[in-house]
């Protein structure tokens, strides 16, 4: 595989690397939601949401429609939450390995 495929992964990671970003992956794969429905859910205002939103746009991991004065999200590729199942096998594997070393 080529370095650059190797980058356009990084960046695509590096999009998610964020808790909101992370909650709104997280909300949008249970349906589509609008802004003000993530706002809610990160806790922060339009703008921050809509920065958010942007970079995981701009990575591909969601997308947009119009539907008046109103914008939905929805993610653009289901799966991409099968990454948190991996992550979470991480966590696990990492306190497994803390508990064993204090166990010593």
């Amino acid at each position: 595989m080529s370095m650059d495929r190797y980058q356009v992964r990084a960046d695509i990671i590096k999009a998610m690397a964020h808790p909101s970003r992370l909650m709104i992956i997280d909300a949008l794969a249970s349906g589509e939601r609008c802004v003000c429905d993530l706002q809610q859910l990160v806790g922060a205002d339009m703008s921050t949401v809509s920065k958010h939103l942007t970079v995981l746009r701009h990575a591909g991991i969601v997308e947009s429609r119009k539907e008046g004065l109103w914008v939905h999200y929805r993610l653009r590729v289901p799966c991409i939450t099968q990454f948190f199942g991996c992550v979470e096998a991480v966590l696990a594997a990492r306190a497994d390995g803390v508990a064993e070393a204090c166990a010593r």
